[in-house]
């Protein structure tokens, strides 16, 4: 994005803003769903400031514009905003004022504060509400101003809908309703408000295209204990969905009819939902008794199923095979052919894209090479697109959307000669993901509990990363998926940090990234499961269910303990049971080297 629109684009929305006595406006990274990722429709902070991350909030008063973004993200933000007028707040940074921090230093008494109340969540805008009401000012929550001056806006997305088959999810969707139903009554609720696009297709066993590698479709739900209306685009429902929806007992109406659905419901109802997700505009059209809790949805989704868990073994089985193929190859002709980032992700792409039931990726590929890597998240373009060498390393984290289950797994790869420093660190980072991975503990224990064993190695010689350890995934939905994780830091969302359950799957993906150098990160999924339960309680551990070699090219077994060893040993033998079985001999033998013991 040419930095001269930008400009442009921050003084046509000023002049908007006042046209509309707006002081002070706020552009966050969301849709109408609260999402992670969001569609080309909903990218307004990206058209707006040039940040082209996937999180991040941009403010912009007459004088000042904003951008704040989380640790994934600085040293891209920091280059796509330079040279602009717009300030980086480094998110979490000591000094660094939060959001809500800076609207309400900056805010004048009397003042107006804007935003579309379509895309900041019931709790925020509470937030929001409540600063302005301090001041004597006023809201102005009901226009999308930066649409107003997007000229040539992506349309919105409206891509068709499938149900997914009952062998691969594991259950109906009136057994699901029926639990959900269940804790409606546990929270004497009437209703029950459902936003988020991921806990909707979980919930109905349908799935979409609406957001890239997301595979949602827009909409809303309002289950009762009588019934369920899916708001939803008409035109993405195809006979079979119909049917399915009528066969379930599934209501159709419209999408944006939801908003006069929520200001219908009788004062005395109690209306269960999740203030953190859906949207501020609802919120405030009730008149009802709110019930705010997580969603009941969101537990039960994290904590697999028997089918899904069979599913998802078989789903990474045809991954590692697709990543080891990709791997193989790239030790095989870097040095001897042109690669660069695109090309390499393009070649493992086509790997995946051979297995079977093979729907999509789950995410744009990171293919990194050398000081690209230390962007957390940077994803290669045709203009940063680097030639790979035979030295240094290629950091590629990617996974993909099959029927039968959705990965994500990260691999540093050596290319040629490593410095000492970079195997030490590289060999770290595998400790720490070995060390994670071979936890055992007592049910009750929380993600935060146990993220120490994977940083504890890296904090022994200074360094962290600025991130969480992992994170849940999706079954054929989004690849983060909460409530569970690993991280350090306590999370303020009431549902964001909960017990380890038997059947949930959380990514183990520790990492260095040294600004101007080189990054490193090695990921894989455990999936809990219940070990032995005696006097002291039931037990838990975690089975590793991603499969592809560690590099040993990069490993220096001296600064790695017997017992970490012997880990990575039976890691790598476990690798090659699984995988070598779909290989042809050259690529059989090559793995037989990878997967040795040290």
């Amino acid at each position: 994005m040419e930095l001269a629109s930008v400009s442009d684009r921050i003084k046509l929305l000023r002049e908007e803003m006042r046209e509309r006595g707006i002081d002070m406006y706020i552009v966050p990274t969301s849709d109408f769903h609260e999402s992670e990722y969001v569609g080309d429709y909903f990218k307004t902070r990206s058209y707006l400031t040039g940040f082209t991350g996937s999180a991040g909030t941009a403010v912009v008063t007459q004088e000042e514009a904003g951008l704040w973004t989380d640790g994934r993200y600085f040293i891209q933000a920091q280059g796509e905003l330079s040279g602009s007028s717009i300030t980086l707040y480094r998110m979490g940074e000591e000094g660094v004022p939060t959001v809500k921090e800076y609207v309400k230093e900056n805010l004048r008494e009397g003042g107006c504060l804007g935003f579309d109340g379509r895309v900041v969540n019931a709790r925020d805008g509470e937030t929001y509400e409540k600063i302005v009401k301090d001041k004597q000012g006023d809201l102005a929550v009901v226009e999308d101003l930066v649409g107003a001056i997007w000229e040539e806006r992506p349309s919105f997305p409206k891509n068709p809908a499938f149900v997914l088959e009952e062998k691969y999810a594991g259950e109906s969707v009136q057994s699901k309703l029926g639990r959900v139903r269940e804790k409606m009554k546990e929270e004497q609720a009437d209703i029950h408000i459902l936003t988020s696009l991921y806990d909707i297709a979980w919930l109905f066993n349908v799935r979409g295209g609406d957001i890239a590698h997301v595979p949602v479709v827009m909409s809303f739900a309002v289950i009762t204990l009588e019934m369920c209306i899916w708001f939803v685009h008409p035109e993405v429902l195809n006979d079979e969905v119909c049917r399915y929806c009528e066969e379930n007992h599934i209501s159709i109406s419209e999408y944006e009819a939801v908003y006069g659905y929520v200001e219908s419901i009788p004062a005395e109802k109690r209306v269960l939902l999740n203030k953190s997700i859906v949207n501020y505009r609802i919120c405030s059209g009730l008149k009802a008794e709110l019930v705010q809790a997580p969603n009941p949805s969101e537990w039960m989704k994290a904590v697999k199923n028997e089918t899904e868990l069979a599913n998802i073994r078989h789903a990474h089985i045809k991954d590692g095979v697709a990543f080891t193929k990709f791997m193989y190859w790239l030790k095989n002709h870097i040095g001897k052919e042109t690669i660069t980032e695109i090309s390499a992700a393009d070649y493992l792409r086509e790997r995946r894209q051979e297995q079977d039931l093979f729907l999509d990726v789950s995410f744009d590929t990171i293919s990194a090479y050398g000081a690209n890597a230390a962007m957390m998240h940077y994803a290669p373009t045709p203009e940063t697109d680097a030639a790979l060498r035979p030295e240094g390393f290629l950091l590629v984290d990617s996974g993909g959307h099959y029927l039968d289950g959705s990965t994500d797994i990260t691999r540093t790869m050596a290319l040629g000669a490593l410095s000492h420093e970079q195997k030490l660190y590289f060999t770290t980072v595998c400790r720490s993901n070995l060390n994670l991975a071979a936890a055992k503990f007592l049910y009750g224990c929380r993600g935060t509990n146990l993220d120490i064993l994977a940083r504890g190695p890296l904090w022994e010689l200074g360094l962290d990363y600025k991130c969480g350890t992992g994170h849940g995934i999706g079954y054929v939905l989004n690849v983060h998926e909460g409530p569970n994780a690993f991280r350090w830091k306590q999370s303020s969302d009431p549902g964001g940090d909960c017990v380890l359950e038997g059947g949930m799957v959380t990514t183990d993906e520790p990492g260095v990234y040294l600004e101007g150098q080189y990054g490193i990160r090695t990921e894989n999924e455990l999936l809990c499961r219940n070990a032995e339960k005696n006097e002291y309680g039931q037990f838990m551990e975690f089975e590793i269910i991603t499969y592809a070699p560690i590099d040993l090219d990069a490993i220096l077994p001296e600064k790695m303990t017997e017992r970490e060893r012997g880990l990575l040993n039976e890691y790598h033998k476990i690798v090659y049971g699984k995988i070598s079985p779909f290989l042809n001999d050259g690529e059989r033998e090559w793995l037989r080297e990878y997967t040795r013991e040290i």
